[in-house]
């Protein structure tokens, strides 16, 4: 007896294990899934930190460094790699993270991410692969701070619950994609200091949901389209140090809930619309264009401007006195134009210094000399 009941023990032990193993095979990520971690691993060569050094097992779910999977399908959701983090593992080594390689087109196998993250580790290059268009579940695409080369996926466009997508910092060419104003989720744009050519899409206005677009220092050329003022939920448009040129639209100065509107170092023309004096804007820079007349003379309790930056155009005539008007001024910068007459005294002028002022034509009064 007592050795037909050891015999059981052991049998329901190891029925204990075959259940244990069984189950972490059933939570375990799909064979495809790893295999496609496995390819993106295999092309990336990060040196310093060994965040790939966790990407080993049967199971990528739990603890392989920057994924996640879905808790019903354990399918892997989201791929966040940032190279600049608080993470202890970047605090140990002491440094921020350094990676080389490619983005292997493996990324599009799998089929369940919802967001991927390979951000600010300066040295991957290659194109963004084109398959990456044809992830339906895709909301979040942060590439910022790498060396991507060739041009935004053509396709980008079928994306339709992306919210995020940052391709910043890069050296990405070619234009902006046409289907990229399909992308009726979007809500965070950011193609910052690229080599993006070509203009804006004169339908940028279909994408209603957007809040912020960042398309400063590349190569756009063309008009603003006087439509981007139907992007109600704009607050943040940031379209300085490119080629572009023509007027600016009245039409931003009537959004209602534009707040930055940074068009500085282009080639804009014509004079400063009226409506942006009272409007939205807190943040205004129009400096380093070909902004020629007089600045408007309706400042008023609706004017609240964090900074204000006219310099480096060809405005003449005398300062609005009516600036003294205005609900707030912190940073206020006229140089470099044709002004001329006396400088208002109060506020805001009571706390600028000169270099707000130098070098026009004939300015004259507190804080440059006396008239």
């Amino acid at each position: 007896m007592g050795r037909l009941g050891g015999l059981l023990h052991a049998t329901v032990f190891l029925l204990l294990l075959l259940l244990v193993a069984l189950t972490a095979v059933v939570n375990a990520c799909p064979p495809s899934d790893r295999a496609a971690l496995l390819a993106i691993k295999a092309s990336l060569h990060e040196p310093y930190l060994g965040i790939f050094n966790t990407w080993t097992g049967y199971d990528c779910c739990h603890n392989w460094y920057g994924v996640s999977c879905d808790q019903e399908t354990n399918r892997v959701a989201d791929i966040n790699l940032r190279g600049e983090s608080e993470d202890p593992i970047f605090e140990r080594a002491n440094r921020t993270g350094y990676m080389t390689g490619t983005i292997s087109p493996a990324i599009c196998r799998l089929e369940r991410l919802s967001s991927l993250t390979i951000a600010d580790w300066k040295g991957i290059t290659g194109e963004i692969p084109s398959c990456i268009a044809y992830l339906p579940f895709l909301r979040i695409l942060d590439l910022i701070g790498n060396r991507l080369t060739g041009e935004i996926p053509a396709k980008i466009g079928r994306l339709q619950r992306l919210t995020v997508l940052n391709v910043a910092d890069n050296l990405i060419t070619g234009q902006i994609p046409k289907s990229l104003t399909n992308l009726s989720s979007l809500m965070h744009l950011d193609l910052r200091n690229n080599q993006i050519s070509g203009p804006i899409p004169r339908d940028f206005w279909r994408l209603r949901m957007l809040s912020r677009a960042l398309l400063s220092g590349n190569r756009l050329t063309g008009p603003i389209p006087k439509t981007i003022a139907a992007i109600y939920r704009l607050a943040d448009l940031d379209l300085s140090m490119n080629q572009l040129s023509g007027l600016i639209p009245d039409s931003l100065g009537k959004m209602a809930v534009l707040s930055t509107l940074n068009l500085d170092g282009n080639r804009f023309s014509g004079k400063i619309p009226v409506s942006l004096i009272n409007s939205a804007v807190s943040n205004l820079n129009l400096s380093r264009n070909l902004i020629q007349g007089t600045i408007p003379d309706v400042f008023g309790v609706r004017s609240y401007f964090t900074v204000l930056d006219l310099s480096y155009n060809n405005l003449r005539g005398p300062i609005p006195r009516t600036i003294s008007s205005a609900s707030y001024i912190g940073h206020l910068d006229l140089s470099h134009n044709h002004l001329c007459g006396r400088i208002p005294t109060g506020a805001p002028f009571d706390h600028l210094e000169a270099s707000s002022f130098m070098f026009n034509d004939c300015l004259c009064g507190i804080p440059l000399k006396a008239c």
